[in-house]
């Protein structure tokens, strides 16, 4: 009989593993810290936000939307009606997607300082300008969303690095510092090549940071910023896009988009994951969700579409958006060659246009390559209006939103009209909320657009039904409370 002894080396056990990536090990080369900074836009791209659960609370929130009928799952039909709790599935989706968007701006954030070369300056403050415009991106919402939320401002390396609620203010003072310094190191849209035209570029900063300064009402603090942008000389060529091609993937990164996140049919299926990595997640549902033959969950409101200027009414020329925004009954599809007999669902038989690809396809299917537009140029036309009324300049008001109606295939009557007459800062501004409602109809502008009205008692009347109160913010998700260890139901929102 033979009797072995075995002995444990702890230098053996204790060993690294080569292949694996470290904090110490990664950041090395200008490669490896863009690398790091394409995980935060891939999760722009995920189910939790823009490929899907984005575009559905924004627009569910606001009144562009009504229900395309029984399909509409109960949490999205929940939001539509103002009857959603912190339980609901949307909002804890949203809220998680961005948090792991921060976590990953985090991670930027806190190395690339820390890189040595052969990374070079030029990189690094070019990351760094991105990883910040993209954390305030995701503040900014959650913002808008839930008011105050719990800043996580480091990249958390181990459990129980719990933060409590901040104040709105105290988040609104991060995303401004964020943007403040990404605009200081971001190039400008045309100081990118072809393959990196995604970025999130100084044009695109100043339109989120005057987004910020608009929603906290300072408008004086918002007009410089999109006047530097309309001065840049980036966009001067907007008018070459028509309208439609903004929802379309022939002219996506085009001469109005100042920032888009990037889909692409040819990456992958359709994917339910909602993290954001892989290629699966290139694409969004987006058509699927909306299109007038495929799921149709959410049609245009009766209201929306009564809010477009048409002859039968009166106009004198029927808004040409009218018919660029939606499909109706008797329109032709996939290049011409068929036509929409019917609609499922609940009436009237109108679907969105916008983001569909059955212009150039048979069906809609659960992949999209459509870029998402999150800032075009005639959006900061009209924050640039908006501000010019607030600050008692009417008359430039008036020239801006004239600009966006002279679009080459819009050409709608100047501003005053009949309809719209424009003798006072009210009247103005009853024109202002017009055009931005049909200019920008299922962009997710609206919803931030009423929040920001209600709260500064711009609103003369509710245009949302079940309005109350509660309705202002949305409900911090149970799931947060339950899990942050410094968080309590005396965190949640009032009325949930």
């Amino acid at each position: 009989m033979f009797a072995f002894c075995f002995s444990c080396n702890d230098d053996i056990l204790n060993k690294k593993n080569p292949n694996e990536f470290t904090p110490d090990t990664f950041y090395k080369t200008d490669t490896q810290i863009v690398g790091a900074v394409n995980a935060v836009y891939s999760s722009l791209q995920s189910l939790d936000l823009v490929c899907r659960e984005y575009f559905f609370v924004h627009d569910l929130r606001s009144d562009d939307m009504g229900s395309g009928g029984g399909q509409l799952e109960t949490p999205r039909a929940q939001l539509l009606t103002g009857n959603h709790d912190p339980a609901n599935s949307l909002l804890t989706s949203v809220w998680r997607g961005w948090y792991r968007l921060i976590h990953q701006a985090n991670q930027v954030l806190d190395n690339v300082p820390n890189a040595v070369p052969p990374v070079t300056d030029a990189m690094k403050q070019r990351v760094l300008g991105e990883a910040r415009f993209l954390r305030a991106l995701a503040y900014m919402d959650l913002a808008v969303l839930f008011g105050g939320v719990p800043i996580m401002d480091h990249y958390a390396k181990a459990i129980g690095e719990d933060k409590p609620r901040a104040t709105v203010d105290e988040v609104y003072a991060l995303i401004i510092s964020d943007l403040e310094l990404a605009i200081a190191a971001l190039p400008s849209k045309s100081g990118y090549d072809g393959a990196n035209i995604g970025r999130a570029n100084k044009q695109a900063a100043q339109g989120l940071l005057a987004r910020a300064h608009m929603q906290q009402g300072d408008y004086a603090l918002a007009k410089p910023l999109l006047e530097a942008i309309i001065s840049s000389g980036e966009f001067n060529a907007w008018k070459t896009i028509s309208y439609i091609e903004n929802f379309r993937e022939e002219k996506e990164f085009n001469a109005e988009s100042l920032f888009e996140v990037a889909f692409s049919y040819d990456f992958g299926g359709s994917s339910w994951d909602g993290t954001g990595q892989g290629t699966q997640t290139e694409v969004t549902f987006r058509g699927q969700e909306y299109g007038p033959n495929a799921w149709r969950n959410v049609i245009p409101s009766v209201s929306l579409l009564n809010e477009y200027e048409k002859t039968a009414n009166g106009d004198p020329k029927d808004d040409p958006r009218y018919t660029e925004s939606f499909y109706f009954i008797g329109d032709t599809y996939f290049n011409n060659t068929r036509t929409l007999t019917d609609m499922q669902g609940n009436n009237p038989k109108i679907s969105w246009k916008k983001y569909q690809r059955i212009y150039k396809a048979a069906d809609e299917e659960q992949r999209s390559g459509i870029n998402m537009r999150i800032m075009r140029y005639t959006e900061v036309l009209l924050n640039l209006a908006e501000c010019e009324n607030a600050l008692g300049n009417d008359a430039k008001a008036i020239e801006l939103m004239n600009e966006v109606r002279s679009r080459p295939g819009i050409a709608m009557p100047p501003y005053p009209t009949a309809k719209y007459p424009a003798n006072t800062p009210a009247e103005v501004f009853r024109a202002i909320m017009h055009e931005r409602r049909v200019e920008l109809a299922g962009e997710q502008v609206r919803n931030r657009d009423l929040l920001r009205w209600r709260g500064l008692n711009k609103l003369t009347t509710e245009p949302i039904s079940y309005y109350a109160p509660k309705h202002a913010l949305c409900p911090i998700p149970q799931q947060e409370i339950d899990n942050n260890a410094v968080l309590s139901q005396a965190d949640q929102n009032p009325g949930f």
